[in-house]
């Protein structure tokens, strides 16, 4: 988070959580900082106000904590209205009244926002974002104030949903945020590239067994590398052997099962390699959005999944290509 947040000029992050938006400040992050959720609690108003945090408010109970509360500075406020995505945010109709309660709240700074959540901009040809697209605008007439509605998917699939401000997620770690697509097909490249190395290459024969619970037999006589990577640094435990990975920037198979700290490689296709040799698991030269295909998940999870033991590198934004 810290390192994205040094790197990214914008004017405003957002964040889950009040404990994320506290290591950003104590950190000398100074932008805007948008609680996406709100506060949990009343204790959290009296932080927010001190470390200048903005919040969303999606629920009654959210208001009457502002209502209630006595704080050393007025907070800047998003109210976020359930358009049809149906996770969080005030009913279309009960807008114009919470809105007025919100105005009137000596809590609450002038200048109130208006943000929704898209369910379903993933899907180019489901009309559900025009929808709520179109929900959003009704319950928001004559009811003055910044707008938000775009995720990912809306910024590159949905220009009508742009309004003042736009919340990239997704598309920040250079990986397609609509379903079935790739990174390239919106002109987009990996932020992200987790690669490791050939650690062990061993001579197997027909019918040998590979790895825990022997899964994967050899169907020949053939060479298996063993990658220093597995599980417990983020790499997908359901991945299925045929999952691509890079050997020498050209693409091996997994087999077998993955295990904590090491997957094992068919080296058909790679007579020359050898021990030290670079592996990819995803990123420049394979699309995340292929493995987590092959493993039943989506690429946030494997992008977010990256576990603390694994070492970071950091290439500066001005040497890059």
């Amino acid at each position: 988070m810290l390192r994205v947040a040094r790197t990214l000029d914008t004017d405003a992050f957002a964040v889950a959580s009040i404990e994320e938006a506290l290591i950003l400040r104590e950190a000398g992050i100074t932008q805007s900082i948008l609680l996406l959720e709100g506060v949990f609690e009343a204790a959290e108003l009296p932080l927010c106000a001190r470390h200048r945090l903005d919040v969303a408010v999606h629920h009654p109970e959210q208001v009457r904590l502002l209502e209630t509360a006595r704080l050393e500075r007025a907070l800047r406020v998003w109210l976020k209205i359930d358009t049809g995505m149906h996770r969080l945010g005030v009913e279309p109709a009960a807008v114009p009244v919470i809105f007025q309660r919100l105005r009137n709240c000596p809590s609450v700074v002038p200048g109130i926002g208006l943000m929704s959540h898209l369910a379903r901009a993933d899907e180019r040809d489901c009309d559900d974002t025009l929808h709520q697209l179109s929900v959003f605008k009704t319950s928001t007439i004559g009811v003055p104030g910044q707008r938000s509605l775009a995720n990912s998917a809306g910024i590159l699939g949905w220009p009508q949903t742009h309004f003042d401000w736009v919340r990239p997620g997704i598309m920040l770690y250079g990986a397609s945020p609509f379903v079935g697509g790739l990174a390239s097909d919106e002109d987009l490249r990996p932020v992200m590239t987790f690669h490791t190395q050939l650690i062990s290459i061993k001579r197997l024969r027909q019918g040998e067994p590979i790895g825990y619970g022997g899964s994967w037999i050899c169907p020949e006589d053939m060479d298996v590398g063993v990658a220093a990577a597995g599980y417990g640094d983020g790499y997908p435990r359901h991945a299925p052997s045929g999952t691509p990975v890079l050997v020498n920037s050209r693409e091996a198979v997994l087999i077998g099962r993955v295990s904590m700290d090491m997957i094992t490689l068919d080296l058909r296709q790679h007579p020359e390699a050898r021990v030290g040799d670079p592996v990819v698991l995803w990123g420049e030269g394979l699309p995340v959005e292929r493995i987590a295909k092959a493993a039943g998940t989506i690429s946030y999870a494997l992008l977010c999944g990256v576990t603390a033991r694994v070492r970071v590198e950091i290439t500066p934004p001005s040497q890059l290509a």
